[in-house]
């Protein structure tokens, strides 16, 4: 009986004094301690998201046909931003360009590299002279120079790359916008 007794003699005391120690903690000094932290967590977690996403993967979404067969509509690939970085963009690679018209990103192939003359002409593609083997294409697939000519001749400036969608009938590249400044490359895609 004694032992009952004693029990409920402590049982407030505990209570009383969790209370008490709880209330000690909710002063300012406390709730500004956690802000704090709760901030510096926020400003931590936003700067690594803008490290990562600006200089190592971003998530590139492929918008329209232009790809076909190698990438899809509507699907999601990441973007090597640090690919280039010490590299130089290779022929065949698949990167993100700023598109020269209205400043997004669009997914297309290296075909020539700076320095390079690209001649299109009956459905042919020749790089200074050798035509292309383009083994990534659907097999007779055609390239067409956009104009109403049957060929073209297009020569690639210092510090310029020519690029084209896999799906040569359905891709706006530099066919159309020409070639493409080497800051406008923002890195590969990985497939």
């Amino acid at each position: 009986m004694m032992a009952r007794t004693a029990s409920r003699k402590i049982l407030p005391f505990v209570v009383y004094h969790f209370l008490a120690d709880y209330r000690l903690r909710l002063s300012w000094s406390w709730v500004f301690q956690q802000f704090c932290g709760f901030s510096a967590i926020i400003v931590l977690g936003s700067l690594s998201y803008l490290l990562v996403s600006h200089f190592i993967f971003q998530s590139v979404k492929v918008d329209g046909f232009s790809m076909y067969p190698n990438l899809f509509n509507t699907a999601n690939y990441w973007l090597e931003r640090y690919a280039y970085l010490e590299d130089e963009p290779q022929r065949t690679d698949v990167v993100a360009v700023k598109d020269p018209y209205d400043g997004g990103l669009v997914v297309k192939r290296i075909i020539a590299m700076p320095g390079e003359s690209i001649y299109l002409n009956r459905g042919s593609v020749y790089i200074d002279g050798r035509e292309l083997k383009e083994a990534y294409l659907l097999p007779h697939t055609p390239t067409y120079a956009y104009e109403k000519n049957e060929s073209e001749l297009i020569v690639c400036g210092a510090n310029q790359y020519f690029v084209m969608g896999d799906n040569r009938n359905n891709s706006t590249d530099s066919r159309t916008f020409g070639p493409v400044p080497r800051g406008n490359i923002l890195g590969k895609v990985v497939e």
